[in-house]
Parts: C-alpha cells; structure tokens; sequence
C-alpha cells in the first residue's frame, strides 16, 4: 500500500554545483522514496539553471528513469553553477517555473554555496510570488496554493567540507581515486628509488589530503588547517632522509590545494619538489590529480549512504509544513542527522575565515575530534620519535586470528610502528594462537612493516582454531618465555573468542594477566563492541563491483539474478551490498525466508516483468535459511518465470576477503590500533592487566571490557544482539519494491 503523505504534493529534485560520486544514488533514492509516498517528482536538469530557464528544463521523473544509475559517476541530472539564480530576477522566474508545474518542495544536492542560494530562495518565495500576481504573471489563487516553498539539502562535495557532520557524499570515491594513485605511485617510485609530490584538492579543507596520506602510508603532508612550522622545510627533508635510511625506497608528499605555510603563503607541489630535490638532490616528480578525483564509480560507501540521506531528505520535505526551516541531512557516526541548514553553512565558511586570520587552532577544532586525532597519529608515523626499539622497553605481541579480513595487515603496520615510537618492543606473532603456543614469534622493526598499509592478506599468517584447554599451558609459557607484556589481537569471532578464554583463565595462568586489546577485523561485520570492523568496507566495494559485472552481462536479455554473499549467520553484507547494488530483494537470516514471502516475490516479479521490467536482482546472505538455499531460490524462481526471464545465479565467494584494503579499512585500522595502544599505556602504567574490545560507535573511538564480551552477542548466531544497520531494510524497500500504484 502506498504512503499517502506525499500524495497532491510535488517534489523537485536538483544538483548544483561540482559534480561528486554519489549524487545519482541520491537523485534515485529522493525519487523513487517520494513516489513509493505518492508524490510525483520533477528532475530539474542543470542544476539551478533549469529551474530559471524552465521548460524542457523541469521534467517529470517515473521510477525507471532513475533506474540503473547506481555505478555511474557525476549527475544524470547535470550540474550548472548559475549565474542567473544568484540575481534577484533570475530567482523570481525560477519561482514562476515552479509554480507553473505545481512544486513547492525541493531536494537540493550541492555545495556550501548551492545550499546557500537554496536559503535564500525560501526566504524570498512569499515576496516573489507577489511580484508574480503583482505583474500578472501569476494569478492569486494559485499562488495562494504555494504559499512557502519547503526544502531539504544533502551534501556533495568529494572535500568533505561541512562542519557538523562525518562524509559528504563523494568524499569517498575520491579518497579511493587518491589512494589507488598513490599505490600506482608507490610501486614506480620505489623502482626508481624517487620522491613524489601529490598535489590533491582540498581549497580550505585537508581531508582528503590528510586521510590519503593516512591510508597511502605516505611520508609528508602539507594541509590548509594546519600549517607546518617555521623552519618546516628542513624539517621535511631531514624525516625524508631517515625513512631512506630506514629502508625506505620512495618518498611521497602530500600537498592539498589550499596549503599554506606559517605566513598564510600558498605552498604550491613545485615549491614542495624544488625543496627536495635541492636540499637532499633526489630525482622528485610532480603529479597533480585534479578532477580525477570526481571521476569514476562512487564507493560502496557513496551509494547506499547517498541512498540513506536521500530517503530521509525525501521524507523529509514531504513532511514539512509551510514555515518549516530548511534542513541539511548529513551522515553523522554511522546515522544521518538533520543540521540546521543556515548554520551548517555559516560554520562551515567559517573555517576559511579561520585559515586566513591564522587561527590554525580553531579551524582544526572545526573539523572534528576524529580529524585531530587522525593529524596527531599521521605525525607520529611521519615524524616518530625513534626508528628502533626502546631497550628494555615494554614488549607488545600481535597477532591475527579468526577469518581473513583486508586491512589486517595496515592494521599490523600501524601498531609496529606507532609502537616503536612510543618505546616498544613490537613482536609479532605467526599463525595465530597456534604459532603462539609453538613461540613463532619474532621482533618486527620499522622495515619489516614498510610496504604492508596496501597488503592484502595477512603477512603473520592466521589460523580459525580457538585454544583448546590442554593447549592454554604451552600458550601462557610461550608467554613467558618472550616476556609478553600486552597482547594486540587482531581479528574476527574466533579471535575474540581465543582473547576471551585468555582472560577468562587468568587465574589459573599468571602470564594472562597481561592487557589483551582486541581490534575488530572481519569482513562479516559481526563482532561486539564496534559498529564497524575492519575489512567489511572493502568487502561491499568487492560486492558493489561484482554486481555491476553481473548487471551488465543482462544486457539485451530478461534476467534474474540470484547473488550470494558472505557473512554466515550476519546480513550485513548482504543488506548493504544490496544496496550500493540495487538489489529488488534482499534475504537475510535475521528477517528469515518463507515459502510464503517466496510465493509474494514471485507473484510481483510476474507483474513487473509483464509491464516492462527486464532484471531483476536478488541477493541472499550465505546463511540466510538452510532450505531455501540460492539454489533453491534460484531454481523457484525459474520454474515459475514461465518463459518471461531466465535465472542466472552467482556466488562471491571468497574474493570478498581479497583484494586491497580500501581507503575506509585502512583508517579503520590505524585509528583503532592507535587507541588500542594508548589502553595498552595506560594498563601498563597503573600496573593493571584491563582487557577491552575496541570498537567505532557512533563515529567515536570507544572500547568495552573483554569480560562483558558475551553480554553482547548472540552465540547461537555469532554476532552481536544490536545491529544499527538493520534499520536501512525500510530504506531498501523503499528505493528498490516499487509499489503496485507506480509500476509502469
């Protein structure tokens, strides 16, 4: 049955502006959420210029126009900064094209100064509609029917600039565009043994530039915000020289855009290339990736996020009475939060003001706590206080165990090396709790880790088994003999599991009264404590590509698609890969699959395909029932199809847990094992053997006790008793089951 809160009311949907990945996902999910309401929707191409102009430039939008947009970069709507919409005039005919076709809400995708003339066009639409009945334009009865234009922003912008909230949409996919070329230049670099300066966009904002430096591993960043300080030349150079003499075969620096120096001067990529290549006489490149970085597929990550917010925008504005402010939704610790439309922007322009009167330390503050601490941990990988091990330092151990997960290995890199240069012996641990019960454990020093932030895999090796009990005595002495001070584990259920019997024998083994830190690393999503673990983002991208393979290997043809993914028991992946992929269905072990529920889809797949449909695509959680497996699915669903479309199916499989760690899983990693080891610290220093489980909630860093671990989770099924993004499944019905009243 149809929502009928948006019914008599019309929506106008436009992005302005730079174009970002991710804004098509938006411009469907707007759509197809205010029709599946009752509404209809207008496409206003070019941005704003379409609304001045109008005419061929407002178009009605049905559900299928806006299908199949998922994978494509840029705006299907195209994107104008408009000259004509910043004078009062052209505002004025802009509000007459409107009215002409009954709209009086509009979704808005852009940038600061798209959301900004947005504002303005609200506050003026009671004044420009009289103007219209003044002049004869417009005749008061209809006017009378719009007497306020109701609106609603979302955030395009690949610099994540707004203050107030975590990623704009498109800041992802350029953080992808950014990282995959400094991998490529790594490799080239290294042959050459040579220094490369990277010039990324960020005008008044580092993100982009700080988070690839993170997540490239690279050696220098130069940022608006933060300016280096006087003397910073020689500085630079003298780091460069001792990661060479560390090992390190390449140098790559960092510039954004807007980098300034200490007097507020531009730092230019050049200056930067003429420094190194003057003071330390090495062969330096310049590279500038420019509007690369808006190019190409969106992220996972930049579909069903972008989806997320359009949905909520779109209920939003129908929702909205006459006099309502206007509202900017943005994603905010893994939900999305309405922000008052006219401050988000007064902040967020804010920071440029900061930059130029050199308040460096308020225009960070703007940024956010995760922003600072991520600057405070590229400082101490990129300027740490020692290359070597402290002697007689403590001694930490690694180690990875549980199933493999991408970013394992950026994750051991990061704790080597933060971990040496806050004094630490840093041993690493082979094969799992069985390498550490037979004492595989060696030092890892600052080379040894060097060209892991990019590694897939796991270079200490890993194994599933959890500890029996008659191997926890040759573990604790294994413990002993390497003089064990904390433990860093690395890893998914099996992992906890292993730390959780640890900890549980403490006092029949004095050597586990040892800090144990446990970090979240799998690809299932699944585990107590986080909302988020390490790998699962770059799962979904694995995901999210392998549809759009699959998708288009369709064309011509009048298929369905049955895709199963990873997770067991957990449908995170599932859900949200379904998602980013545009899935129709979705079947998940914690909703269940019924023969009824089976008969329904199969009934409205007859229906949709009768009037046009041509794919169809379903994906299933490996687990999500033990009878009605893919197979089975699939094969109902070609045994009722009846000649109307042929079934394909298609598992992942385990290349979901291959592959380069995406931008995301890096952060992930070294943000985590960054706190880690600061609880690690402070366990040592009170003389206390505190375990945790270190998780991201709501954007923020926190951990949990290891003993509360089971007060969690759903041992039955392995994963944890609250899952936030189980409230996305109303989201995905609401973009991908088109309703019987819109079917077309």
């Amino acid at each position: 049955m149809v929502d009928q809160l948006g019914a008599g009311k019309r929506v106008g949907i436009l992005t302005s502006g730079g174009d970002a990945q991710g804004m098509n996902a938006a411009v469907r999910a707007v759509a197809r959420t205010a029709l599946g309401m009752g509404a209809e929707t207008y496409a206003i191409y070019e941005g704003y210029q379409g609304m001045v102009d109008g005419g061929p430039g407002i178009r009605r939008l049905g559900w299928d126009d806006v299908g199949n947009v998922l994978h494509r970069g840029g705006t299907l709507i195209g994107t104008f900064r408009s000259r004509d919409f910043r004078e009062r005039d052209g505002r004025r005919r802009a509000a007459a094209n409107l009215v002409a076709v009954g709209i009086d809400r509009l979704v808005v995708i852009g940038g600061d100064g798209s959301l900004t003339g947005l504002d303005v066009f609200r506050a003026e639409w009671p004044d420009l509609l009289d103007e219209l009945v003044a002049s004869g334009e417009l005749d008061a009865a209809t006017a009378a029917e719009h007497p306020a234009l109701m609106i609603a922003g979302l955030v395009g912008s690949i610099d994540n600039d707004l203050v107030g909230t975590d990623m704009t949409i498109g800041a992802d996919s350029a953080l992808h565009r950014i990282v995959a070329a400094i991998d490529d230049l790594a490799s080239t670099a290294a042959s050459h043994q040579r220094s490369f300066v990277v010039e990324v966009m960020g005008r008044h904002c580092g993100y982009l530039a700080l988070m690839a430096a993170v997540a490239g591993g690279c050696d220098y960043v130069l940022l608006p915000e933060r300016p280096p300080e006087p003397g910073w030349e020689e500085r630079m150079c003298a780091e460069l020289a001792r990661g060479r003499a560390a090992g390190r075969r390449d140098s790559i620096v960092l510039v954004a855009e807007g980098a300034v120096d200490p007097d507020g001067n531009r730092i230019t990529s050049e200056r930067v290339r003429q420094i190194i290549e003057g003071q330390l006489g090495e062969d330096t490149r310049v590279t500038i990736l420019g509007h690369v970085q808006r190019g190409g597929a969106p992220s996972a990550f930049d579909r069903w996020c972008s989806t997320w917010l359009g949905y909520e925008a779109a209920r939003a504005v129908l929702a909205a009475d006459p006099g309502s402010p206007g509202q900017v939704f943005g994603f905010r610790g893994n939900r999305v939060a309405a922000i008052d439309l006219v401050e988000a922007v007064a902040r967020t322009r804010e920071v440029a003001g900061l930059i130029s009167a050199g308040d460096y330390p308020a225009a960070m503050a703007r940024r956010g706590d995760s922003f600072v601490t991520m600057a405070g941990l590229f400082t101490e990988l990129s300027e740490p206080s020692r290359l070597a091990a402290e002697p007689g330092g403590r001694r930490i151990g690694v180690i990875h165990a549980g199933g493999l997960a991408p970013g394992m290995n950026t994750a051991a890199r990061a704790a080597v090396r933060l971990g040496i240069s806050r004094g630490y012996t840093m041993l690493g641990i082979h094969d799992g709790f069985p390498g550490l019960r037979d004492g595989r454990v060696t030092e890892l020093t600052w080379g040894d880790v060097e060209a892991w932030t990019a590694d897939g895999g796991a270079n200490l090796g890993l194994r599933r088994s959890v500890p029996t009990v008659e191997e926890l005595y040759a573990i604790s002495r294994s413990l002993e003999r390497h003089e064990l001070d904390a433990l860093l584990v690395i890893g998914g259920w099996n992992a906890y599991r292993s730390a959780h019997l640890l900890h549980a024998e403490r006092d029949r083994y004095p050597a586990f009264r040892i800090p144990i830190m446990c970090v979240p690393a799998s690809i299932d999503n699944n585990l107590p404590g986080t909302e988020l673990a390490i790998g699962a983002d770059t799962a979904l991208n694995v995901i999210a590509e392998a549809i759009d393979r699959i998708k288009q290997s369709a064309a011509a043809t009048r298929r369905c698609f049955v895709v199963e993914t990873m997770g067991r028991w957990c449908g995170y992946l599932a859900l949200m890969g379904g998602l980013a992929g545009g899935a129709e269905r979705i079947y998940l072990h914690e909703e269940g699959v019924s023969l009824d529920r089976l008969n329904d889809d199969v009934q409205w797949l007859h229906r949709s395909f009768a009037a046009g449909r041509t794919l169809f695509l379903a994906v299933r959680n490996e687990r999500a029932n033990e009878n009605y497996t893919t197979d089975v699915i699939a094969s109902i669903l070609e045994e009722e199809g009846r000649g109307l479309y042929d079934v394909r199916r298609a598992v992942i499989g385990h290349q979901q847990q291959g592959g380069t760690p995406s931008p995301f899983d890096r952060l992930l990693a070294t943000r985590l094992v960054g706190h880690g080891l600061d609880r690690i610290a402070e366990q040592l220093d009170a003389g206390s053997d505190g375990s945790y489980l270190v998780g991201l909630t709501e954007s923020r860093v926190t951990d949990v006790p290891l003993a509360a671990m089971m007060d969690l989770m759903d041992a039955e099924f392995r994963r944890p008793k609250q899952q936030w993004w189980l409230r996305l499944r109303e989201v995905t019905r609401a973009v991908a089951e088109q309703p019987e009243a819109v079917l077309s």
